[in-house]
């Protein structure tokens, strides 16, 4: 195929060129470089291309491709994958972007917070289970207004600190939830006391994000201390059997943060038809794009990546990395 050819017709060329835009731009120069490169390389898109269409997003290739010593800038990435193809490949179709960003829990927690206690949480996609552990980590909201408010675990300041900006009208959550059971589902669980999962989750990071990587590592010490239990397999199959477990008298809260993405459009319908069957609240923090209930409020400030939403009801914007909560329009 003629390269100018392959490159007018390649979805991974869009993708990757849309990657840099609006996802890179601003947060990742890295990522930003080498997500523009890629859209305009038609060896490499090329390569993609080979790739199950599962298995060609930047976050999964990117990290695949550090995996195997990619760093700096568009040239050495390339060279990577020209050269190691076969071991970045090998890498992507075992490995899966689990990033576990425990700063989501931050603009989750004024809704779970304000949730009839004690609480049962069963989060879907829950990777290693570290949004399983808000009551585990402290928290420092800043208000619009100019007030702050702390929140600490019972037995003291954790490791792990999360700070919030709240929007106007936003208030900030009095009390950490009172949690008596925590239960995840996860294609690939992850291990917090395996070594080699645990460095994956963190080459899942991105290059310039010290902060989000020395969080993660935090985080992750809190977990092992007592880690949470996340059962292998399909979220569709497993969630009415997991959740028939939690205890009578605890408020069940079936919670996601950046899952449903990766799901057919069937199978999110078939999963909000299903959690819409289950005792308790349904709490869902996903891009706007990925539901029909938030579709009219997407918007390109990185800042409002995503939505919470509550029952199915939109609550407010949320930074995907749990750094702000903004209010609805």
């Amino acid at each position: 195929m003629d390269p100018a050819t392959h490159l007018g017709t390649s979805s991974v060329a869009r993708a990757y060129g849309a990657f840099a835009e609006r996802e890179a731009r601003g947060t990742s120069p890295t990522y930003e470089e080498w997500a523009a490169g890629v859209s305009t390389d038609p060896q490499v898109t090329a390569l993609l291309d080979a790739l199950p269409p599962g298995k060609r997003q930047p976050n999964l290739v990117f990290a695949a491709a550090r995996w195997h010593g990619a760093s700096g800038g568009y040239g050495d990435l390339r060279r990577t994958l020209v050269t190691r193809w076969d071991d970045v490949a090998a890498t992507v179709r075992v490995r899966a972007t689990q990033t576990n960003e425990a700063g989501r829990c931050a603009t989750l927690l004024p809704f779970l917070a304000r949730l009839p206690q004690p609480l049962a949480l069963l989060e879907v996609g829950a990777s290693a289970g570290l949004c399983l552990l808000p009551d585990r980590y402290s928290y420092r909201y800043d208000s619009a207004e100019g007030g702050s408010q702390s929140l600490d675990p019972a037995d003291g300041p954790s490791a792990v600190v999360l700070p919030c900006a709240l929007g106007p009208g936003i208030a900030a959550p009095e009390r950490l939830p009172e949690v008596v059971w925590r239960a995840g589902i996860d294609l690939a669980p992850v291990d917090v006391t395996d070594d080699d999962a645990c460095a994956w989750l963190e080459t899942l990071v991105w290059p310039e994000h010290d902060a989000r990587r020395a969080r993660l590592r935090a985080a992750l010490g809190v977990a092992r201390t007592d880690p949470p239990r996340v059962v292998p397999g399909d979220l569709l199959d497993v969630l009415p059997t997991l959740a028939a477990q939690a205890p009578a008298g605890a408020t069940l809260v079936v919670l996601h943060s950046a899952v449903l993405a990766y799901l057919t459009p069937q199978g999110r319908e078939s999963f909000v038809d299903l959690v819409g069957t289950l005792p308790g609240h349904w709490l869902s923090n996903e891009g706007a794009l990925v539901l029909p209930t938030t579709a009219g409020l997407a918007s390109n400030r990185v800042d409002r990546g995503f939505v919470v939403s509550l029952d199915g009801t939109p609550r407010a914007y949320a930074d995907p990395h749990g750094r702000s909560l903004s209010p609805l329009p």
